[in-house]
């Protein structure tokens, strides 16, 4: 199985969703999006695969998102995506891609529905269990 998880390594979230991948037995690819962000156009077939807009998308916590007044509807899904170019930190995080599907992985458990052989239980950075009992139907 092919993963892709556009990661943030100063990112809990993203730390534990790239736990749980690799408790499956998966070793995805790792795209730091930060150093290295997708461009507008994978930003755009990603938003399509997860079925969300741009602003759907976006981070606020952490970002220039209230000095860049992102609120503010007068911004068009292309300028959204404009700004997510010249701010990575602005994309939320994990997005994780597999043949299964792609979803933005918030909360980290998520990914679980993405993956052939998810682990049933598993313990995040801070403590919390998670038990998997499979997608329901």
């Amino acid at each position: 199985m092919s993963v892709t998880i556009y990661h943030n390594p100063r990112c809990g979230t993203s730390r534990n969703t790239l736990a749980m991948i690799r408790a499956s037995g998966e070793e995805p690819v790792i795209i730091d999006y930060i150093q290295n962000p997708p461009t507008k156009e994978r930003l755009k077939q990603l938003l399509s695969a997860m079925n969300i807009t741009p602003r759907a998308l976006l981070r606020e916590k952490g970002t220039p998102f209230a000095e860049l007044d992102l609120a503010n509807p007068k911004w068009t899904d292309d300028e959204l995506l404009d700004f997510m170019q010249q701010h990575p930190v602005l994309i939320n995080r994990p997005i994780v891609e597999t043949p299964r599907g792609t979803a933005l992985c918030r909360p980290s458990e998520k990914v679980l529905d993405l993956l052939n052989h998810p682990v049933s239980a598993f313990t995040k950075e801070d403590g919390e269990q998670v038990n998997y009992k499979g997608k329901p139907s």
